[in-house]
């Protein structure tokens, strides 16, 4: 059965990569995860973004996520892959075996090996190139934290123009910045926000929806803010907002994907070891991060 239309509007989990305690890929716990978030109302998964510790994965290992994501995943979610690579040859190919797998779209970070020479001139030749060539929707990923380039609004505005250019994934926080570009892109170009730490302020200035590491582990509680704000309950999404700041720190800036591992074997999802060179919290740390949970009665 195809999947729905893509539609880029809802919460979608950048899913955890499960390991087994001997370091390889543990595909089943993936499949029992996958169950899960199916049965709760977010819009689809990412699979292979950063929380999902895809520059640690070969690209066999990539293949495998995404086929078995596909393969589980029901018809009415949809399914973005992670495809960004240092070079334009190898995004455009990876793009393509995503799309052969049943990805709907590409999540494409920005290339940042070579960052002094990543100004607006090659970053646009780059996405317009990967654009081109890709049999699905093109997502530009701006995550500066990681890559060291912020892509301004001028820059994102020009990339909306291109009709294969879908939206952004802007992990920033900036919302000054993301209502700029959702007044002057182009129109049917989607803004997403890149954490739930600021779900809020960005739907008030048009975002669509987000990429939220906290939606791994309580799916329920961020796709309970968007739709409290779809349905103009505003007080209830602030609240809701103010309540998982905390527990989204948690699993993001604080522990990263450790303590998002953590988290979800918390809450009976598989999370499971991290890959080298992360590494495990330690029981201080684990402490600390149950509190968090247990303090915003998420647990």
């Amino acid at each position: 059965m195809p999947r729905r239309p893509l539609s880029l509007d809802g919460v979608y989990p950048p899913i955890a990569t499960p390991f087994n305690s001997d370091g390889e890929l543990d595909l089943n716990s993936l499949k029992k995860n996958v169950a899960i978030w199916s049965s709760t109302a977010l819009a689809g998964l990412v699979a292979l973004g950063s929380n999902g510790e895809y520059v640690t994965l070969t690209e066999k290992e990539k293949l495998d996520v995404v086929a078995t994501v596909a393969e589980h995943l029901p018809a009415d979610k949809e399914l973005i892959a992670g495809t960004g690579s240092e070079s334009t040859r190898g995004t455009i190919a990876l793009t393509r075996k995503m799309a052969e797998l049943g990805a709907q779209a590409a999540l494409v970070i920005t290339p940042h090996y070579y960052r002094p020479r990543m100004d607006e001139k090659a970053l646009a030749n780059h996405y317009f190139s990967v654009a081109d060539a890709s049999p699905i929707p093109v997502l530009i990923y701006n995550m500066p934290a990681f890559t060291g380039i912020d892509l301004g609004a001028e820059t994102l505005i020009k990339l909306s123009e291109h009709p294969n250019i879908a939206g952004m994934k802007d992990s920033t926080g900036n919302v000054v910045k993301m209502g700029e570009v959702i007044r002057f892109a182009r129109p049917s170009f989607k803004s997403i926000a890149g954490s739930a730490s600021f779900l809020y302020p960005a739907l008030c200035v048009g975002a669509t929806g987000v990429v939220a590491a906290l939606a791994n582990v309580v799916p329920n509680a961020v796709t309970e803010l968007h739709q409290a704000f779809r349905e103009g309950r505003h007080n209830e999404a602030k609240e809701l907002q103010l309540r998982l700041i905390r527990p989204n720190a948690a699993v993001t800036s604080k522990f990263g994907v450790p303590g998002l591992k953590v988290a979800m074997d918390l809450k009976g999802f598989y999370g499971g070891p991290v890959r080298s060179p992360l590494l495990p919290l330690d029981e201080a740390d684990r402490e600390k991060l149950r509190s968090i949970f247990a303090e915003a009665g998420l647990l």
